[in-house]
């Protein structure tokens, strides 16, 4: 089996792109996750989320301004790249 490119986007539901990302990494698939739109609610279910990302070895990117001190930022042409790199995107 060749190993996938998947990029996850996080735009309606950060919650499910979190589940979503850790669960690609299964079947041995490079997958990165870009949260967009807004900020990650500090929520329970997204903690318990964010510990099956590091748990995948996963970590977020975001294209929200609010979260670059905690997450790598990217710009539009770096989200751009990401995308056309990537063999598969999911949009969540």
């Amino acid at each position: 089996m060749t190993t996938k490119s998947i990029l996850v986007l996080g735009r309606r539901d950060h919650t499910e792109a979190m589940r979503v990302a850790a669960g690609l990494t299964i079947v041995g698939n490079a997958v990165r996750l870009i949260f967009m739109t807004e900020p990650v609610a500090d929520t329970q279910a997204n903690a318990e989320q964010a510990e099956l990302l590091d748990l995948s070895d996963i970590t977020p990117e975001t294209t929200v301004a609010e979260m670059a001190e905690d997450l790598t930022f990217l710009d539009a042409d770096a989200l751009g790249r990401a995308i056309a790199e990537s063999d598969r995107v999911v949009s969540l």
